[in-house]
């Protein structure tokens, strides 16, 4: 009776919705995104409203017992359009908009006829848990019962079906978000079911009332978590993997800053270092540092050391890759060593020593996404260094 499982799970539904919220206020003539801030709202206002204490109050407070029931059933109803929507506008095609205004007036025809049911039936005794079992049998309200959950299951139905057949096709972070999607609507789809089991019960003279006020609850609040989960995968997603990846790059690139921390110091080349920032900005913060440093060097970088470094390695390994990379570490160490105000380095040894390891310029080439600054790319006379990124 305490509505936790109600509460719990229109919260998880709802933290979803504040995660999109400003991404639709900066778009929101996008038709995508008002289906998902559509579906989690709904399906959060399906929770809170199916919840006791909820339905207790909306009783009392509109002097109509059970009202809060058809206003649950609405909100079910509406929940239902939006997930369909949502699905058409995931999968697109040239009629979704056609197709998308099919199911919102099916479901809206839908939303009249439990409007209409309930006007014409009498539900005098409130009822907080167990209103579809206990008015199973009585006129018109029977009928509202039976169609809004005929009209949600064919909403997760579809919805499931859609989304394990649309898996297949895709892969990454989609074809997870629509494999969890598909989990959670087949839970959804075990909270109509054992509310229509329940109910075909009653018409049989038998109470299996306890189908609809201890399973259906836990089948729709697995459903909404997972369901979710399933939608805002696919969003979240992609921008986790680029976080993980700019870190990725940005530790990479830490050898090669550390090179021309020399020049970027005596030259006031290196802007201030981000605070609180996200991995993407801390990595065009070292790139940027690198690239102004590069810049300033470029008059100083020495194309025949390049060509002869590239010769020697290349025929000593065969790896191009690697030649490149060692051809650039001896030009960048040779130019900053070279550098007008440079502090003495000592021997020829230990300059050679301050070089980047090519091995790890290589790993840095492969890491970055952006083209390799102008500078670089103006050295060589023969194929473009990737080592320059």
């Amino acid at each position: 009776m305490s509505g936790l499982i109600n509460y719990a799970s229109c919260g998880v539904l709802w933290l979803g919705l504040v995660v999109k919220a400003p991404d639709l206020l900066r778009h929101r003539r996008d038709p995508y995104l008002r289906a998902i801030c559509a579906v989690l709202g709904l399906a959060g206002s399906c929770f809170l409203l199916g919840a006791p204490p909820t339905v207790g109050a909306v009783n009392r407070l509109s002097g109509v017992p059970n009202l809060a029931a058809p206003l649950t059933y609405a909100s079910i109803t509406a929940y239902s359009a939006a997930s369909q929507v949502l699905i058409v506008y995931w999968r697109g095609g040239e009629r979704v908009h056609r197709v998308a205004r099919r199911w919102i007036v099916a479901y809206a025809l839908v939303l009249v006829g439990i409007a209409l049911m309930f006007t014409l039936g009498e539900a005098p005794v409130e009822r907080r848990t167990d209103l579809d079992t206990y008015y199973a049998t009585t006129p018109f309200i029977a009928e509202m019962i039976v169609l809004y959950l005929v009209g949600h299951l064919a909403a997760v139905s579809v919805t499931t079906v859609s989304s394990v057949r649309w898996a297949r096709e895709v892969d990454g972070w989609l074809r997870a978000g629509l494999l969890v999607l598909g989990l959670g609507s087949l839970c959804g789809a075990g909270y109509s079911v054992t509310k229509l089991v329940a109910v075909v019960a009653r018409w049989c003279g038998r109470d299996w009332s306890g189908l609809g006020t201890n399973v259906s609850p836990a089948a729709a609040g697995l459903g909404a978590l997972l369901t979710s989960v399933g939608i805002l995968v696919p969003l979240t997603g992609p921008r986790l993997t680029e976080c993980r990846r700019a870190r990725r790059t940005y530790a990479r690139l830490e050898p090669l800053e550390r090179e021309l921390d020399g020049v970027l110091t005596r030259r006031c080349l290196r802007l201030p270092r981000p605070r609180w920032a996200s991995p993407t900005t801390r990595l065009m913060w070292r790139q940027t540092s690198i690239h102004n440093a590069l810049s300033y060097l470029d008059a100083s970088f020495d194309r025949c050391l390049y060509e002869r470094t590239h010769e020697a390695v290349l025929e000593a390994t065969g790896d191009r890759e690697r030649a490149e990379a060692a051809a650039w570490a001896a030009v960048i160490a040779a130019a900053v060593r070279d550098d007008p105000g440079a502090p003495p380095s000592g021997t020829p040894a230990r300059l050679a020593a301050r070089a980047p390891d090519p091995s790890a310029l290589l790993r840095i080439a492969d890491a970055l996404t952006a083209p390799p600054p102008a500078p670089l790319r103006r050295i060589p006379t023969g194929p473009t260094p990737t080592g320059a990124a």
